[in-house]
């Protein structure tokens, strides 16, 4: 379901590379094509083919850069919210007071952008410093909260990794950890084992072990993974007084997990087994040769599988089909009021989304269809169309804005962004032939060389950018001959954009 939400934010946002919605254009290619809007302000350019470029945001902020080097977003005012240089390698971004920059998500620094000696008592924010997986820090003004380690020399980490506390000496010859109360220190790890607080246990890996709290709760474990027996309370949502869950397994003999309204064995694990449940919903599942033949149904999930050539399954609204895996597969979902539609092949040379009104079937479907390396194609459902060739980044990174704008365009030979009937732009060889139309206006442009600007007060052909050509206007016949005249030029960007 996660990835159906993630495409469908992208279906309705189609490319970022024509947020502000411009009528006229210069092409002075490769040196600059430049888009502007009614009021003749740029709203985007591009310069050197697809290399360097600047265009407004929806939000009167602008981005801007040198492919794939260098990009930078900034606000409405002018303030720097983030760089890029050769993305993912580094990134610095910027939210209000607080920053972050990483280099390949490995080394990465992040805190406040005032300085702690300007700050009162009150106001100093944690600030963090990791070089994987060496490094790690945190300064946040109190010791009882900052720490440093160095791994595996020595240090200590808090609040991270699903820990209050973890600690270690030349590891793997000693380390702590802390959770919820229970100490567990190895030494060396992972062969002795020692737990205490609010849980005890010892372990002798790969002998032997066990742990287990007060509750009832116990885990062991014996010569692992190849034996273990689990009691596991129930979770905190459960009705009062509920048994626990309890697990056992030989491998690779047999398994059991059983618990209220529910038991699932295994014999010759995991060949063949089943599953029987009758809370909080009737379930039962059979398994030959798992994973190929599984048969499975019940009040809220069935599936038939004779796998490879034929998978069926339906869970929690979700129903999906497996065709031949891993050739085809077809998954539709109802949320809400949206139902959707995917399919793929071999999992991303084809894939295509659609998403339509699961209330009203009269309402247009929004959809994107990726057919790698080839293309990708938009419809956000309401007249908004869009087109791109080659397409090999998109169907990876489909709502990634910086792959979006520091690789697709060096990539892309031919792009066509349409809204609705009348309005359509289309460009070949990063904007070297363009083609433009709306309601009143038609443009075409062969870089510098020749352009054409069809309008209801005139017709306008010239050469080299109005070095000469030719004009005819309305209610006049034939055509008159002119020379330097410049006057499509653009000139300017947008005050909210400086």
């Amino acid at each position: 379901m996660k990835s159906f939400r993630f495409a469908t934010a992208l279906t309705l946002g189609v490319f970022a590379w024509c947020a502000a919605r411009a009528v006229a254009e210069e092409n002075v290619w490769p040196f600059r094509v430049a888009q502007t809007d009614v009021a003749g302000d740029i709203v985007s350019w591009e310069a050197a083919g697809p290399l360097i470029f600047r265009k407004l945001s929806a939000d009167g902020g602008a981005v801007s850069g040198f492919r794939p080097l260098f990009a930078r977003w900034t606000g409405p005012l002018g303030e720097v919210r983030e760089t890029d240089v050769v993305y993912p390698i580094f990134t610095y971004r910027t939210n209000g007071d607080a920053y972050r920059w990483s280099v390949f998500q490995l080394v990465n620094r992040s805190g406040s952008r005032t300085p702690h000696a300007a700050k009162g008592a009150s106001q100093l924010e944690q600030e963090n410093f990791d070089v994987w997986p060496f490094w790690f820090s945190r300064d946040t003004g109190t010791p009882e909260s900052s720490y440093r380690g160095l791994f595996p020399i020595a240090g200590t980490i808090k609040n991270r990794f699903g820990y209050d506390r973890l600690s270690w000496t030349i590891f793997p010859l000693y380390g702590k950890a802390e959770k919820n109360g229970a100490i567990t220190r190895v030494t060396p790890w992972p062969l002795i084992r020692t737990t205490h607080g609010t849980e005890h246990g010892f372990a002798f890996w790969p002998l032997f072990g066990w742990r287990e709290k007060p509750d009832g709760f116990r885990r062991e474990f014996y010569l692992w993974p190849l034996a273990w027996k689990n009691v596991v309370r129930a979770g905190a949502d459960a009705p009062a007084g509920t048994p626990p869950r309890r697990e056992v397994g030989f491998l690779p003999f047999f398994t059991r997990e059983s618990g209220p309204g529910s038991i699932n064995e295994n014999f010759l694990w995991p060949f063949f087994g089943y599953t029987d449940r009758t809370q909080p919903e009737r379930y039962h599942e059979t398994r030959y040769f798992w994973p190929f033949l599984v048969q499975g149904h019940g009040a809220d999930h069935m599936v038939d599988r004779y796998g490879p050539f034929y998978t069926h399954s339906i869970r929690k609204g979700m129903d999906k089909t497996w065709v031949l895996w891993p050739i085809y597969r077809e998954k539709h979902a109802t949320t809400g009021k949206l139902a959707q539609t995917q399919r793929q092949v071999f999992y991303f040379v084809y894939w295509s989304l659609a998403q339509r009104s699961a209330t009203n079937p009269n309402v247009p479907a929004a959809e994107i269809t990726h057919v790698w390396p080839l293309f990708s194609a938009w419809n956000n459902g309401a007249g908004r169309r869009q087109f791109q060739f080659p397409s090999p980044l998109e169907v990876f990174f489909p709502a990634n804005e910086r792959v979006h704008e520091s690789w697709s365009p060096l990539l892309s030979l031919y792009r066509c962004d349409q809204r609705g009937v009348t309005h359509v732009r289309r460009e070949l060889l990063w904007g070297f032939l363009t083609w433009r139309r709306d309601e009143l206006h038609r443009e075409f442009h062969l870089g510098p060389l020749l352009s054409v600007d069809t309008r209801p007060e005139g017709k306008r052909v010239a050469f080299g950018n109005g070095l000469v050509g030719l004009r005819t206007s309305a209610g006049h016949a034939g055509w008159r001959l002119f020379w330097f005249d410049f006057s499509g030029k653009a000139t300017k960007l947008r005050a909210s954009a400086r």
